[in-house]
């Protein structure tokens, strides 16, 4: 059986796609293909489970004809948007997409009703994409695969196995990150050496920080690979994150994990997932008594209101101290 997974991006979006992925092959033997976008496909190198990546540059119609020549026996839609269904029109196999819960989403970050919100993993909901084929979810949790030349050790970066923090200090929008200041107030309450994680784009956030927070604290934003910065989080001994991909690695790399939350909340399904009785800790951070609170599924580049409270009223000591617990001691 030839099956297509379809989902173009992002990083932690992607991530969560790992356990459907597993278990269309080892459940039905079935020669799994992946749809992503090319900035994403090494997400996708060294996994096992996966015989062919299709990377896009900028539009499913450049791999229309090769997908044709595939006669997939079925294929899953786990994207969700017109994209993603101009391809399976195209494609013209037998599919399905999962619950994407937008109205449930839309109640809840306009009116403020998180009861509409399904109690629901997303990674669960994906699989209702191959409930048809009879697959179901095996309960080992999240993959993350290192190609073998790109598996460093924490010496690699100058650090010691399990004795230091990894804060991954991106998100994709400002409503999701908590505020420069309140970041260096953290990194200066650990009591281990930090090292912050990011792409370019936190580059300069990054060694501002670092400057910011003192000598424990290193920049490793937009200087190593993914792979680099999943080296990172795999030997670190606790990982603090915003909603945002690196905590999804970090759950498939069984991490414990300290998550802030700012304008979206763990109640959309994209909280850190692990494989079952694992007993792994983590820990959500969040404010739960604002009332704005979700005010996008996504985010947005400042604050509807303009008091930025789901943040900033967040307890910076707290944090640090919640992270701290998690270190091994």
């Amino acid at each position: 059986m030839r099956v297509l997974v379809v989902r173009f991006s992002s990083i932690g979006d992607i991530v969560l796609t790992t356990p459907v992925v597993r278990a269309l092959q080892r459940q039905l033997g079935a020669e799994v293909h992946v749809v992503v976008k090319k900035a994403f496909a090494p997400i996708w190198e060294a996994n096992p489970y996966v015989q062919r990546v299709h990377a896009m540059e900028r539009h499913v119609n450049e791999l229309i004809s090769d997908l044709r020549k595939q006669r997939f026996d079925y294929v899953a839609d786990l994207h969700k948007n017109l994209r993603s269904l101009h391809l399976r029109l195209a494609l013209r196999r037998p599919g399905r997409s999962f619950p994407k819960c937008n109205v449930q989403k839309w109640l809840a970050t306009t009116f403020k009703w998180r009861a509409a919100l399904p109690d629901v993993h997303i990674v669960h909901r994906y699989f209702e994409a191959v409930r048809p084929l009879g697959v179901h979810y095996d309960g080992e949790g999240l993959d993350w695969f290192f190609p073998e030349a790109q598996a460093q050790d924490a010496s690699a970066f100058g650090l010691e196995a399990g004795q230091y923090v990894a804060f991954a200090i991106g998100a994709a929008h400002a409503t999701k990150r908590l505020p420069f200041g309140k970041m260096a107030t953290i990194c200066r309450m650990l009591r281990w050496p930090v090292a912050l994680l990011g792409g370019p784009a936190e580059a300069d956030t990054g060694a501002r920080l670092a400057e910011a927070a003192g000598l424990h604290v290193r920049n490793f934003c937009g200087s190593t690979t993914l792979h680099g910065s999943a080296s990172l989080l795999r030997h670190a001994g606790a990982v603090l994150t915003h909603d945002t991909g690196m905590m999804h690695i970090a759950a498939a790399l069984r991490k414990p994990i300290v998550s802030v939350w700012g304008n979206t909340i763990p109640r959309f399904g994209m909280y850190p997932f692990y494989p079952e009785n694992a007993h792994i800790p983590s820990v959500i951070v969040e404010h739960k008594e604002l009332g704005c609170r979700p005010c996008s599924k996504i985010g947005y580049d400042r604050c509807p209101k303009g008091h930025f409270h789901c943040m900033e009223q967040l307890d910076a000591a707290r944090i640090a101290a919640a992270v701290d617990a998690l270190m091994p001691h």
